[in-house]
Parts: C-alpha cells; sequence; structure tokens
C-alpha cells in the first residue's frame, strides 16, 4: 500500500527540466565568473601597482587599490632607461615582421592553394612537420647562419672574418620573414576562394604575380588581419632571441628593457609594472582596430583542409 502511494507521487510531481536546465546554466556561469576573475586578477594588481606609491606595493594587509594616484612609477620608466627608444626598436621590428609574413606568406599560400606544381604536397606537408619542431631546437643552427652569411657584417665570400648579422635588425626580421604559420594560415584561407577567377585572369592575359596580386589578395583581408595579429603579438613579444642576436644597447627591444627593472636580485616592481602596461598597449590598440576581420579570418580559414 505505501509502495503504491509513494509512486503515486512520484509520477504526480514528475522532475522539472526547466529547472535542471537553469541550475546547470547558473553553475556554468558561475564557474566561468570565478575563472575570468582568477584571470583578471594579476592584470589589476599590475594596473594597480603601476599608479601606487612605493611604499604601497608590498604592504599587510594588501591593498588592491591605492590611497593616492601617482604617475611617478611611469615618468620613471622612461628616464630609468631608454624606454622611448626600445619602444621604437620593437614597433620597427614588429611591423616589419608582419610586413614580410604577410608578403611571403600570402604568396606562398597562394600557391600551395591555387598552382599545381611537382612535389606541392610533399613539400606542403614537409612544411606541417616543420610546425611541430620547436623554436629552440632551431635557435643555434640560425645563430650560426647569421654569424656566418657571406659577405655582410664584415665576413668574406665563405662567412669568415666578421659577425654576419649578428647585432643588426635583419638578424631579427629575416629568419621569421616567412613564417610556417603564415603559410599554412593563408594557404587554408586561398582553399576557400574559387578557381575561376584564376582562370578568367589567365585567359585575359595576366601573368601569375598579377593574378595573386590585383584579384586574389584583396579577397583575404580578413586573412591579413588576423594573420597581422597574430604575427604583431609574436614579434612585440619576443625576448629571448632580441636578447642573443642584438648586443648594442641602442637596439634593444621594449621586452629587453623590462629586464632592465631588475638589478641586483632585487626587483622594482612600479616602473616595470608601469612600462609593461605601456609594453600592451599597442597590441590592444591593433587588435581593436582589426577585431571586426579576426572572426572572420578565424572562421574561413578553417573550412578546407
Amino acid at each position: 500500500m505505501d509502495t503504491h502511494i509513494t509512486r503515486t507521487r512520484n509520477s504526480a510531481n514528475p522532475p522539472n527540466p526547466a529547472l535542471g536546465k537553469l541550475a546547470a546554466g547558473l553553475l556554468f556561469y558561475t564557474a566561468a565568473a570565478l575563472i575570468a576573475i582568477a584571470m583578471f586578477l594579476p592584470f589589476f594588481w599590475s594596473l594597480s601597482t603601476s599608479f601606487k606609491p612605493s611604499d604601497e606595493i608590498f604592504s599587510v594587509p594588501l591593498r588592491w587599490l591605492p590611497s593616492q594616484f601617482t604617475l611617478e612609477h611611469y615618468i620613471d620608466a622612461f628616464t630609468t632607461v631608454s624606454f622611448g627608444l626600445y619602444f621604437k626598436n620593437s614597433l620597427f621590428l614588429a611591423v616589419a615582421g608582419v610586413l614580410a609574413n604577410l608578403f611571403f606568406g600570402s604568396l606562398a599560400g597562394y600557391a600551395f592553394a591555387k598552382l599545381t606544381f611537382r612535389g606541392n604536397q610533399p613539400i606542403f606537408r614537409t612544411l606541417l612537420a616543420a610546425m611541430m619542431i620547436p623554436g629552440i631546437v632551431t635557435m643555434i643552427p640560425s645563430f650560426y647562419v647569421l654569424r656566418h652569411f657571406p659577405l655582410l657584417g664584415g665576413n668574406d665570400l665563405f662567412g669568415s672574418g666578421g659577425m654576419g648579422l649578428l647585432n643588426s635588425f635583419w638578424g631579427i626580421i629575416l629568419p621569421g620573414a616567412a613564417g610556417t604559420f603564415a603559410v599554412f594560415f593563408m594557404r587554408q584561407f586561398f582553399l576557400t576562394l574559387p578557381s575561376d577567377m584564376m582562370e578568367v585572369g589567365r585567359i585575359e592575359g595576366c601573368g601569375e604575380f598579377r593574378i595573386f596580386w590585383n584579384i586574389y589578395l584583396p579577397l583575404t583581408k580578413p586573412a591579413l588581419a588576423t594573420l597581422s595579429i597574430f604575427t604583431f603579438q609574436a614579434g612585440w613579444n619576443s625576448f629571448l632571441w632580441p636578447m642573443i642576436v642584438l648586443n648594442d644597447p641602442n637596439k634593444a627591444t621594449i621586452q629587453m628593457g623590462l629586464q632592465a627593472f631588475t638589478y641586483n636580485n632585487q626587483t622594482d616592481y612600479g616602473p616595470m609594472m608601469a612600462g609593461a602596461l605601456i609594453a600592451i598597449l599597442p597590441i590592444l590598440i591593433l587588435f581593436l582596430l582589426l577585431q571586426k576581420y579576426f572572426v572572420q579570418g578565424i572562421a574561413f580559414s578553417g573550412i578546407k583542409g
């Protein structure tokens, strides 16, 4: 009798699917909010520290907001080291890297996607395999090639006698002028474009480069914008390779300049946080300017394989 009553009550009050969905959604957004807060706190601390007086940076208890805002650390960032010069050097190297990757990456991507030639697939597979090799593995061979580059930097025809391309901006630009990711990314985008336009261009008497430059390249603005963001970010944040290649303090980059705030086993956190925030600004500005193309480029580049 009791079992019959219990079953009757359960059938009369079935679980509410909408309530379960609401609980799952609430749990998901709560977890996402907590993760977002945890990821945002280091940036917020850096921003707050850049405006704090020096005696409040590591005060106990921890102050999340400064008692009084000061621009002292931003002034120190530009007066303690040549931060403006480092900023200019990094900007030049990052922009040069972007332009080189956009041109050579697009040119090679177009060739792999639209041109039929012997060895297309084997060469492309080799390119994909090269993407899996960590950069640290190729660092010593790249250094050796730059050091013994013939007829440059005091070297003779056999690459001896001088420093080659070391301690020059070319030593930073050339090794990454045609990145494997840039070639792969642009090839994926060119595959989404119809080949009929290429045939029409050939009928009209256009050469292959003109077909690439005047017909196909203008259609790749979303991919170019996305690749620009990735390449600029990689070049702007590069630290290890410029530190190895560049020995002249006047050619140092902004990431190398941030290291100057650490000396005698101590770190001047105020100016370092101010300099780090200044270093972030170009990437944020570039993303804001190109964000409408960014999503389009990511979406289209993955349609075909």
